[in-house]
């Protein structure tokens, strides 16, 4: 129906690579690697998505949980249908697709994993890579996958399958209303297709269907067998056979003939959950029963008519999954407190393991006080459910602090969220598990009654099925699909009289056939093993033990001794083993260890190997002890290493501080100082620089006694921003750092407290220290003035035609130049032109984007830091003279803006100076004569922008930034205030003008057929005369305007009063609307400068309203393909605009029926006619309403032609010869373009710049071909 339109918006579920995350750390482990997850809470499967099969995975849902078509299918054995291993055979006659389907619904039903593949199914389709990709329309899929099913199951005692259960019969009757004759025809359907436009939900969708009439009158009357002639007659049609299973698809999706687009209907559509169809039938005399239908699908559309997701609500019908409320819900509703019952080993049995909250109360509920570790509940809960947190219950719940966050009215986090407790009023769940509601099953209904069956119906809950995912819904979500982008697309109904027997409640195996309930099993045999080993290959940790005879103990953290070349070992370990047997382990490895044997938890930092925790518990397991994957543990005797005592924790942690004391060549010879490089100990500044770790938790005054210092020294920190040359560092050319001195009281507090991290650098000042010039003290700051930004810049000059031509590398010269912030950059430009020994000319440093493009000229009265040029890069050396500090570097061009790779002139302009005396600069030096000049911008785009109309401003008030490209443009301006516009003639008034100079506007004229020849129109201004310009303000009326024009040289001899004329706005050379409102100014009718007028002459005044529309009313010659001379008409839109209200105007100003007159409206660039009549004639009865045609799709204006053709004596259509021959010249042009885009394409990939849609394919399952003798 609508091909592939419909792409893939989102596959859930669908990954190349999942990640899984254990106790042990997170890893990337590809899909094929991890087994299949097994079923989640609800107990139901989903469908894996092939990428583009999410339409495919609703209905097939839909299908599994419509229990009597299912069964039916089941019903099948080998014998009718083949079996599957035969199916290369050559003469086989194997019927795939319900083998393939039956196959897919027993491990939907009976599988253990969360979501099954379709690719068994969809290879049996035919379908390949592609067609699995591309989304198609689910109500296609419908009818052609049971088509494909009758035609496989030809011969079979299926093949009256879907006919039984899907098929229905709708009688359409006409009754003449002169005989009172029936014409009837009955026609079969398999789905009801219902009107979603204009119309409120399903019931008056049906409605109009079946219970209105559609009456023949008028000119569109029957023709009845026994009257003989034409008579006035009624359609109607009803519905003679109901189904089983009722199907409505509704029309989403539509398709808008004026814009030549699809679009979807979201607006809303309600739907009943039981509808009783009795008003619809043709015959009503049986049981409420017989008519009434229960909602049990609904597959729903996300996304819009190019692209989307599907997925379906469906109604269990016979409990199958477990159904549990929303987490909101479940918050909301609070257990009453109950008295609080001893935790007997009976209670054991009755603990829901799939619920995390019953686990962690009964957890919680069994220690003595109540609480417990974070680290060892999860330890608790593997042994309680047999496996982790992020196995069980993370996929669902989401991690375990956060589950115990929103389940606050249970639990109690403390210490920060490392205790976790349950609070006294809570009731523990292995007394009173809050499982999730109970479904009976056969065994609980047997020999159940009518109403525990009702009640049990009643009881039934809704899914939502997306793709893999799986979720409780509550019938009222179903109200949310009603309207939206999200919204309903399909609905199933099923006969309320179809009861499902007891056997089948709850009971996933009813009426499998058993060689498919032993395929699953043997499926769940090989998942189980595969999930077993998965578990066991995925719980060994691989740990990083140090030896603390491998260490000692230097600038305050854990360092490897020197003859160590390798400080630790890895060791392989199942983390479901306890920290006594990792122990043991470590001790049987070590022969020759002696005294003691502690476990420490250890990180290695920037510092060196620092250590945390000591493990003390032997029973504690390794997952619950927080060893995971490349942990580092600390083997040592618990109090020292290497005779030195080593502090532990979290407080202890060194930090790596970077100590910065002045170097002797610093004191003893600056200027050799000034010129070191930059090295590991040195910085080239006469500052030594030393890596060096403190505990966190020593004090300053105790690093500062670890460094030797004295009581006078200074301890500095450095500033915020002067790191890595801030704002004023050496990257950006600085000269001088600062640091902020810590005060007395700093020297009591610890690293950690005055925020010092790894990297930060530390000054240590002695008192003589201040005797050199490189060290300012100002109250709490100290200034370095180091010459560590003695650094270079590059300078590179590359000749002019060099450039221009393309040269390569060898055609540009470079040289180092050493400078530093604060240099000249007319130092820097001097002594490049000395090394490159350039001649005596005029040069300029300019800086390059990323582009490449050269930036405008630096000043060189700044220095480099000033002038934001960063040192240790190139700047270009140029020919011409750098702007002074109070000039404007500009480019010009004349005309247009500049072509890439043609020079622009190049000016030192004032800022001071105003836009005339720059545009008079410009031209004088161009050499361009004439005044009539003036200036613009280019904006954004490249491309000639607006004007500087104000020719008395100065540059800077005019907001024109250095480097800006200004435009010479040939035009003078007008007045400040005042516009400029072109009047036109319109040809019926040349006869007004008799001494027009046409040789004065002989360009105007050739440039307006110009215009004329690409866009031709059967509209009257097809010839236009140019009859000059006028500069007029924009604060003037309409009608001082018209007293203008009539000044020009064109009117001299024209006795016309200024009330009548007609001024036209143009759109290039066409009329565009009238401007009405003579006192009206010209700025409220929103004219501008350079605006095309055109004026009209009129036989009377005119005065029109806003509603008043000019028409050009056609009417067409009877018989032949054309029109007569077109004839202006005002109509008054603002009574009634619709099409009936034009239709009636027209009939009264030519005397002719309403009833007989065709309108059609000329769309003059596409050479077409859009028929009125036709469209009113579109809207259904119950949404007739009045529809302007000054709105879409017409939007009529003024100057719109109108064609008319008088049905009583004419029966062509609009179209003329011209029209035709046109429309084939734009079908040529088309196809040239085509053309020209395809040759373009091959040579250049990736040109064009918006994607095209695939080409839509439609949806086929090829079938083999079995007769009815065919077993």
């Amino acid at each position: 129906m609508f091909g592939n339109l419909f792409e893939e918006g989102g596959n859930e579920g669908e990954a190349g690579v999942s990640v899984f995350s254990t106790t042990g750390g997170a890893r990337f482990v590809k899909a094929g690697d991890e087994p299949p997850s097994p079923r989640g809470r609800s107990k139901l499967c989903g469908i894996r998505n092939q990428g583009g099969t999410c339409y495919l995975n609703s209905l097939l849902q839909t299908l599994l949980f419509t229990p009597e078509f299912r069964e039916e299918l089941f019903a099948l054995g080998t014998d009718e249908l083949g079996c599957l291993e035969d199916k290369h055979k050559p003469g086989a006659k194997v019927r795939v697709i319900p083998l393939e389907l039956q196959r897919l619904f027993a491990r939907l039903l009976l599988v253990d994993q969360q979501s099954a593949s379709t690719a068994d199914l969809t290879d049996s389709f035919g379908w390949n890579s592609n067609e699995r990709t591309n989304q198609h329309d689910v109500q296609e899929l419908n009818r052609i996958l049971f088509s494909a099913l009758e035609k496989s199951l030809v011969g079979t005692s299926g093949s009256t399958l879907i006919r039984r259960l899907y098929h229905g019969t709708i009688v359409n009757s006409i009754v003449c209303k002169e005989c009172g004759n029936v014409s009837q025809r009955q026609e079969d359907f398999l789905d009801l297709t219902a009107c979603v436009c204009g119309v409120s939900g399903l019931e008056e969708a049906l409605c109009s269907m079946f219970v209105e009439e559609e009456l023949f009158e008028g000119n569109n009357l029957y023709r009845c067998a026994t009257c003989d002639r034409l008579v006035t007659a009624a359609k109607s049609a009803k519905l003679k056979k109901l189904p089983p299973f009722m199907t409505m698809s509704l029309l989403r999706f539509s398709f808008d003939c004026n814009k030549f687009e699809r679009y979807k209907e979201t607006g809303r559509y309600s739907f009943p959950l039981t509808i009783n169809l009795r008003p619809f039938c043709e015959q009503t005399d049986g049981e409420d029963a017989d008519y009434s239908y229960e909602l049990f699908s609904v597959i729903i559309h996300k996304g819009g008519c190019y692209g989307g997701h599907y997925h379906v609500h469906i109604k269990d019908i016979e409990c199958l999954g477990c159904w549990e409320p929303a987490e909101e819900d479940s918050n909301k509703k609070k257990t009453p407190p109950k008295p609080k019952r001893e935790v007997k080993d009976v209670c054991e049995t009755r603990l829901d393991e799939n619920d995390p909250l019953c686990v962690l109360t009964a957890i919680l509920d069994q220690e003595p006080s109540k609480s417990i570790r974070l680290d060892q509940l999860g330890q608790k809960v593997m042994e309680k459910v047999g496996s982790s947190w992020s196995k069980a219950f993370k996929r669902d719940y989401g991690p375990i602090g956060k589950f115990l966050q929103s389940h606050n009215d249970v639990f109690m986090l403390a210490s920060n969220g490392t205790q976790v407790g349950l609070k006294a009023e809570t009731l523990s769940p292995v007394s009173e598990p809050p499982c999730p509601a109970h479904h009976p099953t056969a065994a609980d209904l047997e020999g159940g009654t009518v109403a525990e069956l009702e009640g049990h119906r009643e009881a039934s809950h809704w899914f939502d099925l997306n793709d893999s995912t799986v979720t409780s819904i509550r019938a009222s979500d179903i109200e949310k699909q009603f309207q939206g982008k999200e919204s309903a697309y399909m609905l199933f109904y099923r006969k309320s009289q179809l009861q499902r027997p007891a056997d089948a409640l709850g009971n996933p195996h009813y009426k499998v056939p058993h060689a498919l309930i032993q395929m699953a099993q043997e499926e769940n045999m090989k998942l189980q093993q595969m999930r077993e080993e998965y578990e066991a290959s995925h719980n060994h940790v691989e740990v990083r033990i140090h030896l603390a005879s491998s260490y000692q103990l230097r600038n305050g953290a854990l360092q490897p001794i020197d003859s160590e070349p390798n400080a630790s070992t890895a060791l392989v370990f199942d983390r479901r083993k306890t920290v006594g047997d990792l122990r043991l382990a470590i001790y049987e490895q070590q022969e020759q260890w002696e005294g003691d044997l502690v476990l420490t938890l250890a990180k290695m930092l920037p510092a060196g190997l620092h250590l945390y925790n000591t493990l003390t518990d032997d029973s504690v397991l390794l997952c619950s002890a927080g060893i995971d994957t490349n942990r580092d543990l600390f083997v040592w005797n618990g109090r020292e290493v290497c005779g030195a005592g080593v502090l532990t924790g979290v407080e202890w942690e060194p930090v790596l501080l970077t100590v910065v004391r002045p170097s002797l060549e610093a004191h003893d010879k600056p200027e050799a100082a000034a010129i070191n490089e930059t090295g590991d100990n040195m910085d080239g500044g006469g500052l030594k620089k030393e890596a060096m770790a403190f505990a966190g938790g020593a004090t300053l005054g105790e690093v500062r006694e670890a460094l030797g210092q004295p009581a006078g020294s200074l301890l500095c920190q450095e500033q915020t921003g002067a790191k890595g040359g801030g704002e004023c560092g050496a990257g950006e050319g600085g000269g001088a750092s600062g640091w902020r001195v810590f005060s007395p009281d700093d020297m009591f507090r610890t690293l950690k407290e005055l925020s010092l991290k790894d990297g930060d650098a530390m000054l240590v000042l002695e008192p003589q220290s201040f005797d050199n010039s490189m060290f300012t003290v100002n109250g709490d700051v100290v200034t370095v003035m180091t010459p560590s930004d003695c650094r270079w810049l590059q300078v590179e000059f590359q000749p002019q035609g060099a450039r221009l031509g393309g040269g390569g590398e060898e055609d540009s010269r470079r040289v180092k130049v050493p400078a530093a912030g604060d240099t000249l950059l007319r130092e820097v430009k001097q002594r490049a032109l000395k090394e490159l020994q350039l001649p005596g000319a005029e040069y300029c440093l300019r800086q390059m984007d990323i582009s490449g493009k050269l930036l405008p000229p630096v000043s060189e009265d700044l220095c480099v830091r000033d002038a934001g040029v960063r040192l240790m890069t190139t700047v270009m050396l140029c020919l011409g003279r750098a702007p002074e500090p109070s000039q404007l570097f500009l480019h010009f061009s004349v005309g247009s803006p500049p072509p890439a790779g043609i020079e622009e002139m190049d000016m030192n302009i004032e800022k001071t100076c105003t836009v005339k005396e720059c545009l008079q600069t410009v031209l004088n030096t161009a050499g361009i004569d004439g005044t009539c000049w003036h200036l613009r911008r280019l904006d954004w785009c490249e491309e000639v922008g607006e004007a500087l109309n104000d020719e008395d401003a100065s540059l800077a008030e005019m907001k024109i930034n250095n480097g800006e490209t200004l435009v010479i443009s040939e035009g003078r301006l007008p007045p400040k205030g005042f516009l400029e516009l072109s009047v036109w003639l319109y040809r019926d008034a040349v006869s007004i003008a008799t001494d027009v100079n046409h040789t004065e506007n002989g360009h105007a004229e050739e440039q307006l057929a110009e215009d004329h020849a690409v866009d031709q129109t059967n509209s009257h201004p097809s010839d236009l005369i140019n009859v000059g310009t006028v500069e007029i303000s924009e604060e003037v009326s309409l009608a001082d305007l018209k007293t203008q024009v009539l000044t020009l040289p064109a009117f001299q001899n024209a006795c016309v009063p200024a009330t009548f004329l007609r001024v036209w706005e143009m759109e290039g050379c066409r009329l565009a609307r009238v401007l009405r409102g003579n006192q009206i100014t010209l700025r409220k009718l929103k004219i501008t400068s350079g605006t095309n007028v055109c004026v009209q002459r009129l036989l009377k005044e005119e005065a029109l309203s806003p509603k008043e529309i000019v028409l050009n009313i056609k009417m067409g010659v009877p018989g032949q393909s054309c029109y007569h001379p077109a004839e202006e008409l005002i109509w008054n839109a603002s009574c009634d605009s619709s099409p009936a209200g034009l239709r009636a105007f027209v009939a009264e100003s030519y005397g002719l029926p309403a009833d007989s007159l065709l309108l059609a409206k000329q769309q003059p660039h596409k050479h077409t006619w859009e028929e009125i009549g036709t469209w009113s004639s579109q809207l259904s009865k119950k949404k007739k309403k009045t529809s302007s045609l000054l709105g879409a799709p017409f939007h009529l204006k003024d100057g719109d032609v109108i064609g008319v053709r008088n049905l009583l004596i004419d029966d062509k259509d609009f179209y003329t010869r011209e029209n035709e021959q046109s429309q084939q010249g734009l079908r040529e042009q088309a196809e040239q373009q085509s053309i020209r885009e395809r040759a373009g394409g091959s040579n250049c990939v990736g040109s064009q710049t918006k994607a095209t849609k695939r080409p839509e394919v439609p949806l086929s399952i090829n079938v083999g071909v079995f007769s009815s003798h065919c077993h």
